[in-house]
């Protein structure tokens, strides 16, 4: 059995797309396990910027299945969109992607709630993208969720269930946020239409990974967003609505854990964050716009800039930890190149003295201090025409070694160009 779960081990951003996309060479499926059109993967193919948001990176090799599991939340205009914009460079086929009948859909009222409640809430919002997210997945722990099922069914049946979305969440936009209601025959005409669209799509995504892992086939797992925006674990309330961790996906693909070989979790050699919330290494000076210009820290969903801060150690092998991650890839390297000095963050000085974990409390990561250890750094040319880890300048190698050192597994990948020839691999790299 060859399964790989590729996941974010920060705020997100971490560069996941380029390494899924890599690795998918070797795949012979990719499936999606949680998040919506939140997330956003930029690539680099030939020449050619490629933005996904919901369609796993594993579609652009032509012969890799792609799947988008039961725990993401789908926004049917957003993927319709993503399948145009594929077919248009001769990348996608139906026979090739498969969206679960059991995930839930996103849906104007999702979107309209959620734009309402960021507005409300001035001050003390979360900065949500105002896709629809969370709604839906509030609606599906309530039990009052849309499927892909009951899209392509339709009917009386479907009609009803609209009908009760609406009845909740009309009653809130024009009561609570004095905003317009969302009109029921406008909701039905759409999601025919959407019905009829999605139809040839969908179809048991569990039951095909299932059939895929017994017949030893390679399975790539792919996550978005990152584990610090984890609903349980990251830094809550300022997280996402999903599950982001590894463990998600059994849940968010309805296979067991058992099915699950090794874990690569995904790590920018910076740390950055969208959208409010603690950032204990966050650099708000000249050194922080300089990451983010030579970084591109710009949302491939939003287009915000991205704040820029050094590696968080602390953060990092806290996620690590969650993640059960087995082997670390490491993204981004050549944004370093050129600095004088480089942080890493290992601590954190709170009021209660050093502490070497994410705290729980909101209000006291809030407060925390970062504690660093200083590496000299490297020129901005000693990355040109490195094709091999053991080919990094000194200082570069230097630097990894803490970050391996610190996080107790090894770096088994190494980006160091937004290409997909600028990756580093260690021996045969993570399949193995």
């Amino acid at each position: 059995m060859k399964s790989l779960v590729v996941v974010g081990a920060q705020w997100g951003d971490e560069g996941k797309g380029k390494v899924v996309d890599y690795l998918a060479a070797g795949a012979d499926s990719v499936a999606r396990f949680q998040g919506g059109n939140n997330a956003g993967h930029t690539l680099l193919v030939d020449g050619r910027q490629v933005i996904l948001h919901l369609i796993p990176s594993g579609v652009l090799h032509d012969r890799t299945r792609c799947y988008i599991g039961p725990g993401v939340v789908l926004d049917p205009g957003v993927f319709l969109e993503e399948i145009e914009t594929l077919k248009a460079i001769g990348t996608c086929t139906k026979e090739r992607l498969m969206l679960s009948e059991r995930l839930h859909v996103i849906l104007e009222p999702h979107k309209r709630i959620e734009a309402a409640r960021e507005l409300a809430a001035r001050d003390s919002k979360i900065g949500t993208t105002r896709r629809g997210i969370g709604p839906a997945y509030e609606a599906r722990a309530a039990r009052k969720g849309i499927r892909a099922c009951d899209l392509i069914r339709g009917g009386k049946d479907f009609e009803k269930k609209i009908d009760q979305l609406l009845e909740e969440w009309n009653y809130l936009l024009a009561g609570l946020y004095k905003e317009q209601p969302v009109h029921k025959d406008d909701v039905l005409e759409k999601c025919e239409k959407f019905g009829r669209e999605l139809k040839p799509y969908v179809g048991d995504v569990p039951g095909e990974i299932e059939k895929d892992l017994e017949q030893g086939r390679a399975v790539l797992f792919e996550g978005a967003q990152g584990s610090l925006l984890d609903c349980d674990h990251g830094t809550y309330p300022y997280v996402t609505s999903s599950n982001t961790i590894a463990g998600a996906v059994c849940t968010g693909c309805g296979i067991g854990p058992t099915r699950i070989k090794k874990v690569l979790c995904v790590a920018k050699a910076y740390t950055t964050r969208v959208g409010e919330g603690p950032f204990p290494t966050e650099l708000e000076d000249e050194l922080g716009e300089r990451l983010r210009v030579k970084g591109g820290e710009f949302g491939a969903t939003t287009g915000r800039p991205r704040r820029c801060g050094w590696l968080d150690m602390t953060a990092l092998k806290y996620a690590l930890d969650r993640n059960g991650g087995t082997a670390l890839a490491i993204t981004k390297l050549d944004v370093l190149a050129g600095l004088e000095e480089i942080n890493i963050c290992t601590g954190y000085e709170t009021d209660r003295g050093l502490i070497h974990t994410v705290p729980p409390s909101i209000e006291i990561f809030e407060k925390c201090k970062p504690v660093f250890e200083t590496f000299p750094g490297f020129d901005k040319d000693s990355l040109e025409g490195v094709d091999s880890m053991e080919g990094l300048p000194r200082e570069a190698r230097a630097y990894l070694d803490r970050v391996e050192e610190m996080a107790g597994i090894p770096i088994e990948m190494i980006s160091i160009g937004p290409e997909r020839n600028r990756t580093l691999v260690k021996g045969a790299g993570p399949w193995v």
